[in-house]
């Protein structure tokens, strides 16, 4: 439902901040004061057009914010998904719209930029506004046939019937790309032979571009490998580097055995042994290297051999996927792709058959469905042209007729929601035919036929607040009342406004919102609207009834009216 509307700047509202509530509420007030005003903020924070004439004067910018307190079922929440709005169901609703003096207009929802197209969207599954000028979606033909289906319960035929048309397209789809498959196949046969003998010949296999390409890559350092292995063998092979240690280690040897020692320095016969020792080590290690870097040489010979194998390899691979438009690593899927294509040039009767007896199968399926579909709307639609003849009468629109009006669907278009397509049409008087519900030219009578049918269609629509604007113009007396009982039987499931001058609308509301025009110090006009307790509602629906002298002839009938309600 509608939680809150701030407007703010907007024609002649200064600020204003209402905060509404389920059930019925009434907004009255003298003509002039501003009550259309606010359905028009409203209808442009939905996604209206805009206008800089809007701005109040002297300010620079218009701003209307409206809120809505919606369960996690709604509708709503899907749209949000679909435009990637950031959202979470267990939070308000925020749309709002601004209007610049001097630049664009914008729309957001929930603080994000959008679109007002977006809002119109939105606008869809959360107010209709029925009235003079602004028809909701009842009065859009391509929104009858589902609230038909609404209404008459059939909405698991609707989607079996939606179903079962998919199920008929897909085999459809499926018959025809097969005999396109062959088609193409059969007028390529010499080429996709030629092109499976010479892919079959390579025999590409999944993972082979990326091994080998690896195996180039060591195959590549193989020789600098061996390079280093070679220049490691001849400087450790050095003769001159083994004379060099062995004459170092005799000559310290020498100073190890000269008698002695000691007395020269008590610490240099440890010294010369340690030197000794280290030279043997040395030439220990020598000969240790010599022998790892012997092994090494081994297994880092370079084989040019293997390395041009691995390379011609490859560039055929690649040559061949250009060739033939494919990414190197996918010529095994390529191969695949056109076997199975040119397999398709052998494909005998019985692949078409089986196709086109899948096809028949399915069309039959949904023709069945849409049959049975369109038998419950012909008696749902009876049931409902009653229905909304009911209501028409205590609304003084006894002499407009309605029918539902079904016309065939064309061979071309989707037969997803059955073999027909319904509109609700108006006879306005005895002998005229049958026309659109626009033909219904006077707003009032647009406003009350409006009524008469959300009223037979009380389980229909998905919007959870219902706005109509003066759907007592031009009526009084038992129509009005008729008019405010119709009103609050609406307002028990979902949230109604309306606009009203009719004392027996006002008094049918469980609240009321009195808008006012008042002048403030600067001598500016504005629109105030206030909510009214209920010493204030009897004064005001007293004053609906006797004009600006209120007499107590006028607030005892008042009290009648509100006491009858």
């Amino acid at each position: 439902m509608l939680y809150a509307l701030s407007i703010q700047s907007f024609v002649l509202i200064d600020r204003l901040d209402l905060e509404a509530a389920n059930g019925f509420t009434a907004l009255t007030g003298e003509t002039g004061a501003g009550k259309s005003i606010i359905l028009d903020a409203l209808g442009l924070v939905m996604g209206g057009p805009a206008d800089r004439k809007q701005v109040r004067v002297g300010a620079e910018q218009a701003n209307i914010t409206a809120e809505f307190a919606l369960p996690p079922e709604h509708p709503v929440w899907d749209i949000l998904q679909q435009h990637s709005i950031d959202h979470r169901s267990d939070e308000m609703l925020v749309l709002r719209r601004t209007v610049s003096r001097s630049g664009p207009s914008r729309a957001f929802v929930n603080a994000q930029s959008v679109a007002a197209s977006v809002l119109s969207e939105l606008a869809e599954v959360l107010v209709e506004i029925h009235g003079q000028h602004a028809a909701s979606a009842l009065m859009r033909p391509s929104t009858h046939l589902e609230l038909l289906d609404t209404y008459g319960g059939l909405e698991a035929q609707a989607e079996i019937c939606r179903d079962a048309w998919s199920a008929f397209e897909t085999a459809r789809t499926a018959r025809q790309q097969l005999e396109a498959d062959v088609q193409s196949a059969k007028e390529r046969q010499e080429w996709l032979t030629f092109a499976v003998e010479e892919l079959s010949s390579m025999s590409p296999e999944q993972g082979e571009l990326e091994a080998l390409t690896t195996r180039r890559g060591a195959l590549l350092q193989s020789e600098r490998i061996t390079d280093a292995v070679s220049e490691s063998t001849k400087a450790l092979a050095d003769p001159k580097l083994e004379d060099a240690l062995m004459r170092a280690a005799k000559a310290v040897d020498r100073i190890v055995r000269i008698p002695g020692l000691e007395t020269l320095d008590d610490k240099l016969p440890d010294v010369a042994g340690g030197a000794s020792d280290a030279l043997e080590r040395t030439l220990i290690e020598l000969a240790e290297a010599q022998s790892c870097v012997s092994t090494l040489s081994q297994y880092a010979a370079h084989d040019a051999t293997q390395l041009a194998a691995v390379e011609e390899r490859l560039f055929a691979l690649r040559a061949l996927a250009r060739k033939y438009d494919s990414q190197p690593e996918l010529l095994a899927d390529t191969l695949q792709r056109f076997q199975a294509e040119l397999a398709l040039c052998d494909s005998d009767a019985e692949a078409f058959e089986n196709a086109a007896r899948v096809e028949a199968e399915t069309q039959a399926t949904w023709r069945l469905a849409a049959e049975a579909l369109s038998d419950g709307r012909k008696q749902k639609a009876t049931e409902l042209e009653h229905d909304i003849q009911t209501q028409l009468a205590p609304l003084h629109l006894e002499r407009v007729r309605v029918r539902v009006a079904f016309s065939p669907i064309g061979e071309d278009d989707s037969g997803a929601r059955g073999l027909e397509r319904a509109a609700f049409e108006v006879q306005t008087n005895p002998g005229a035919s049958f026309g659109p519900l626009k033909a219904i030219a006077s707003g009032g009578e647009l406003a009350r036929f409006s009524l008469a049918l959300k009223c037979a269609l009380s389980e229909s629509g998905r919007a959870c607040t219902l706005i109509f604007d003066e759907a007592d113009q031009g009526v009084g007396g038992a129509v009005a009342a008729a008019i405010g009982e119709r009103l609050a039987e609406l307002a028990k499931d979902r949230q109604v406004f309306a606009v009203t001058h009719s004392p027996q609308v006002a008094s049918a509301a469980s609240r009321q919102w009195r808008v006012m025009k008042e002048m403030n110090a600067e001598d500016q006009v504005f629109t105030h609207v206030a909510q009214l307790d209920d010493g204030q509602r009897l004064e005001e629906i007293a004053r609906m009834l006797s004009g600006s002298s209120i007499t107590n002839e006028a607030r005892a009938a008042a009290l009648k009216l509100l006491e009858a309600a």
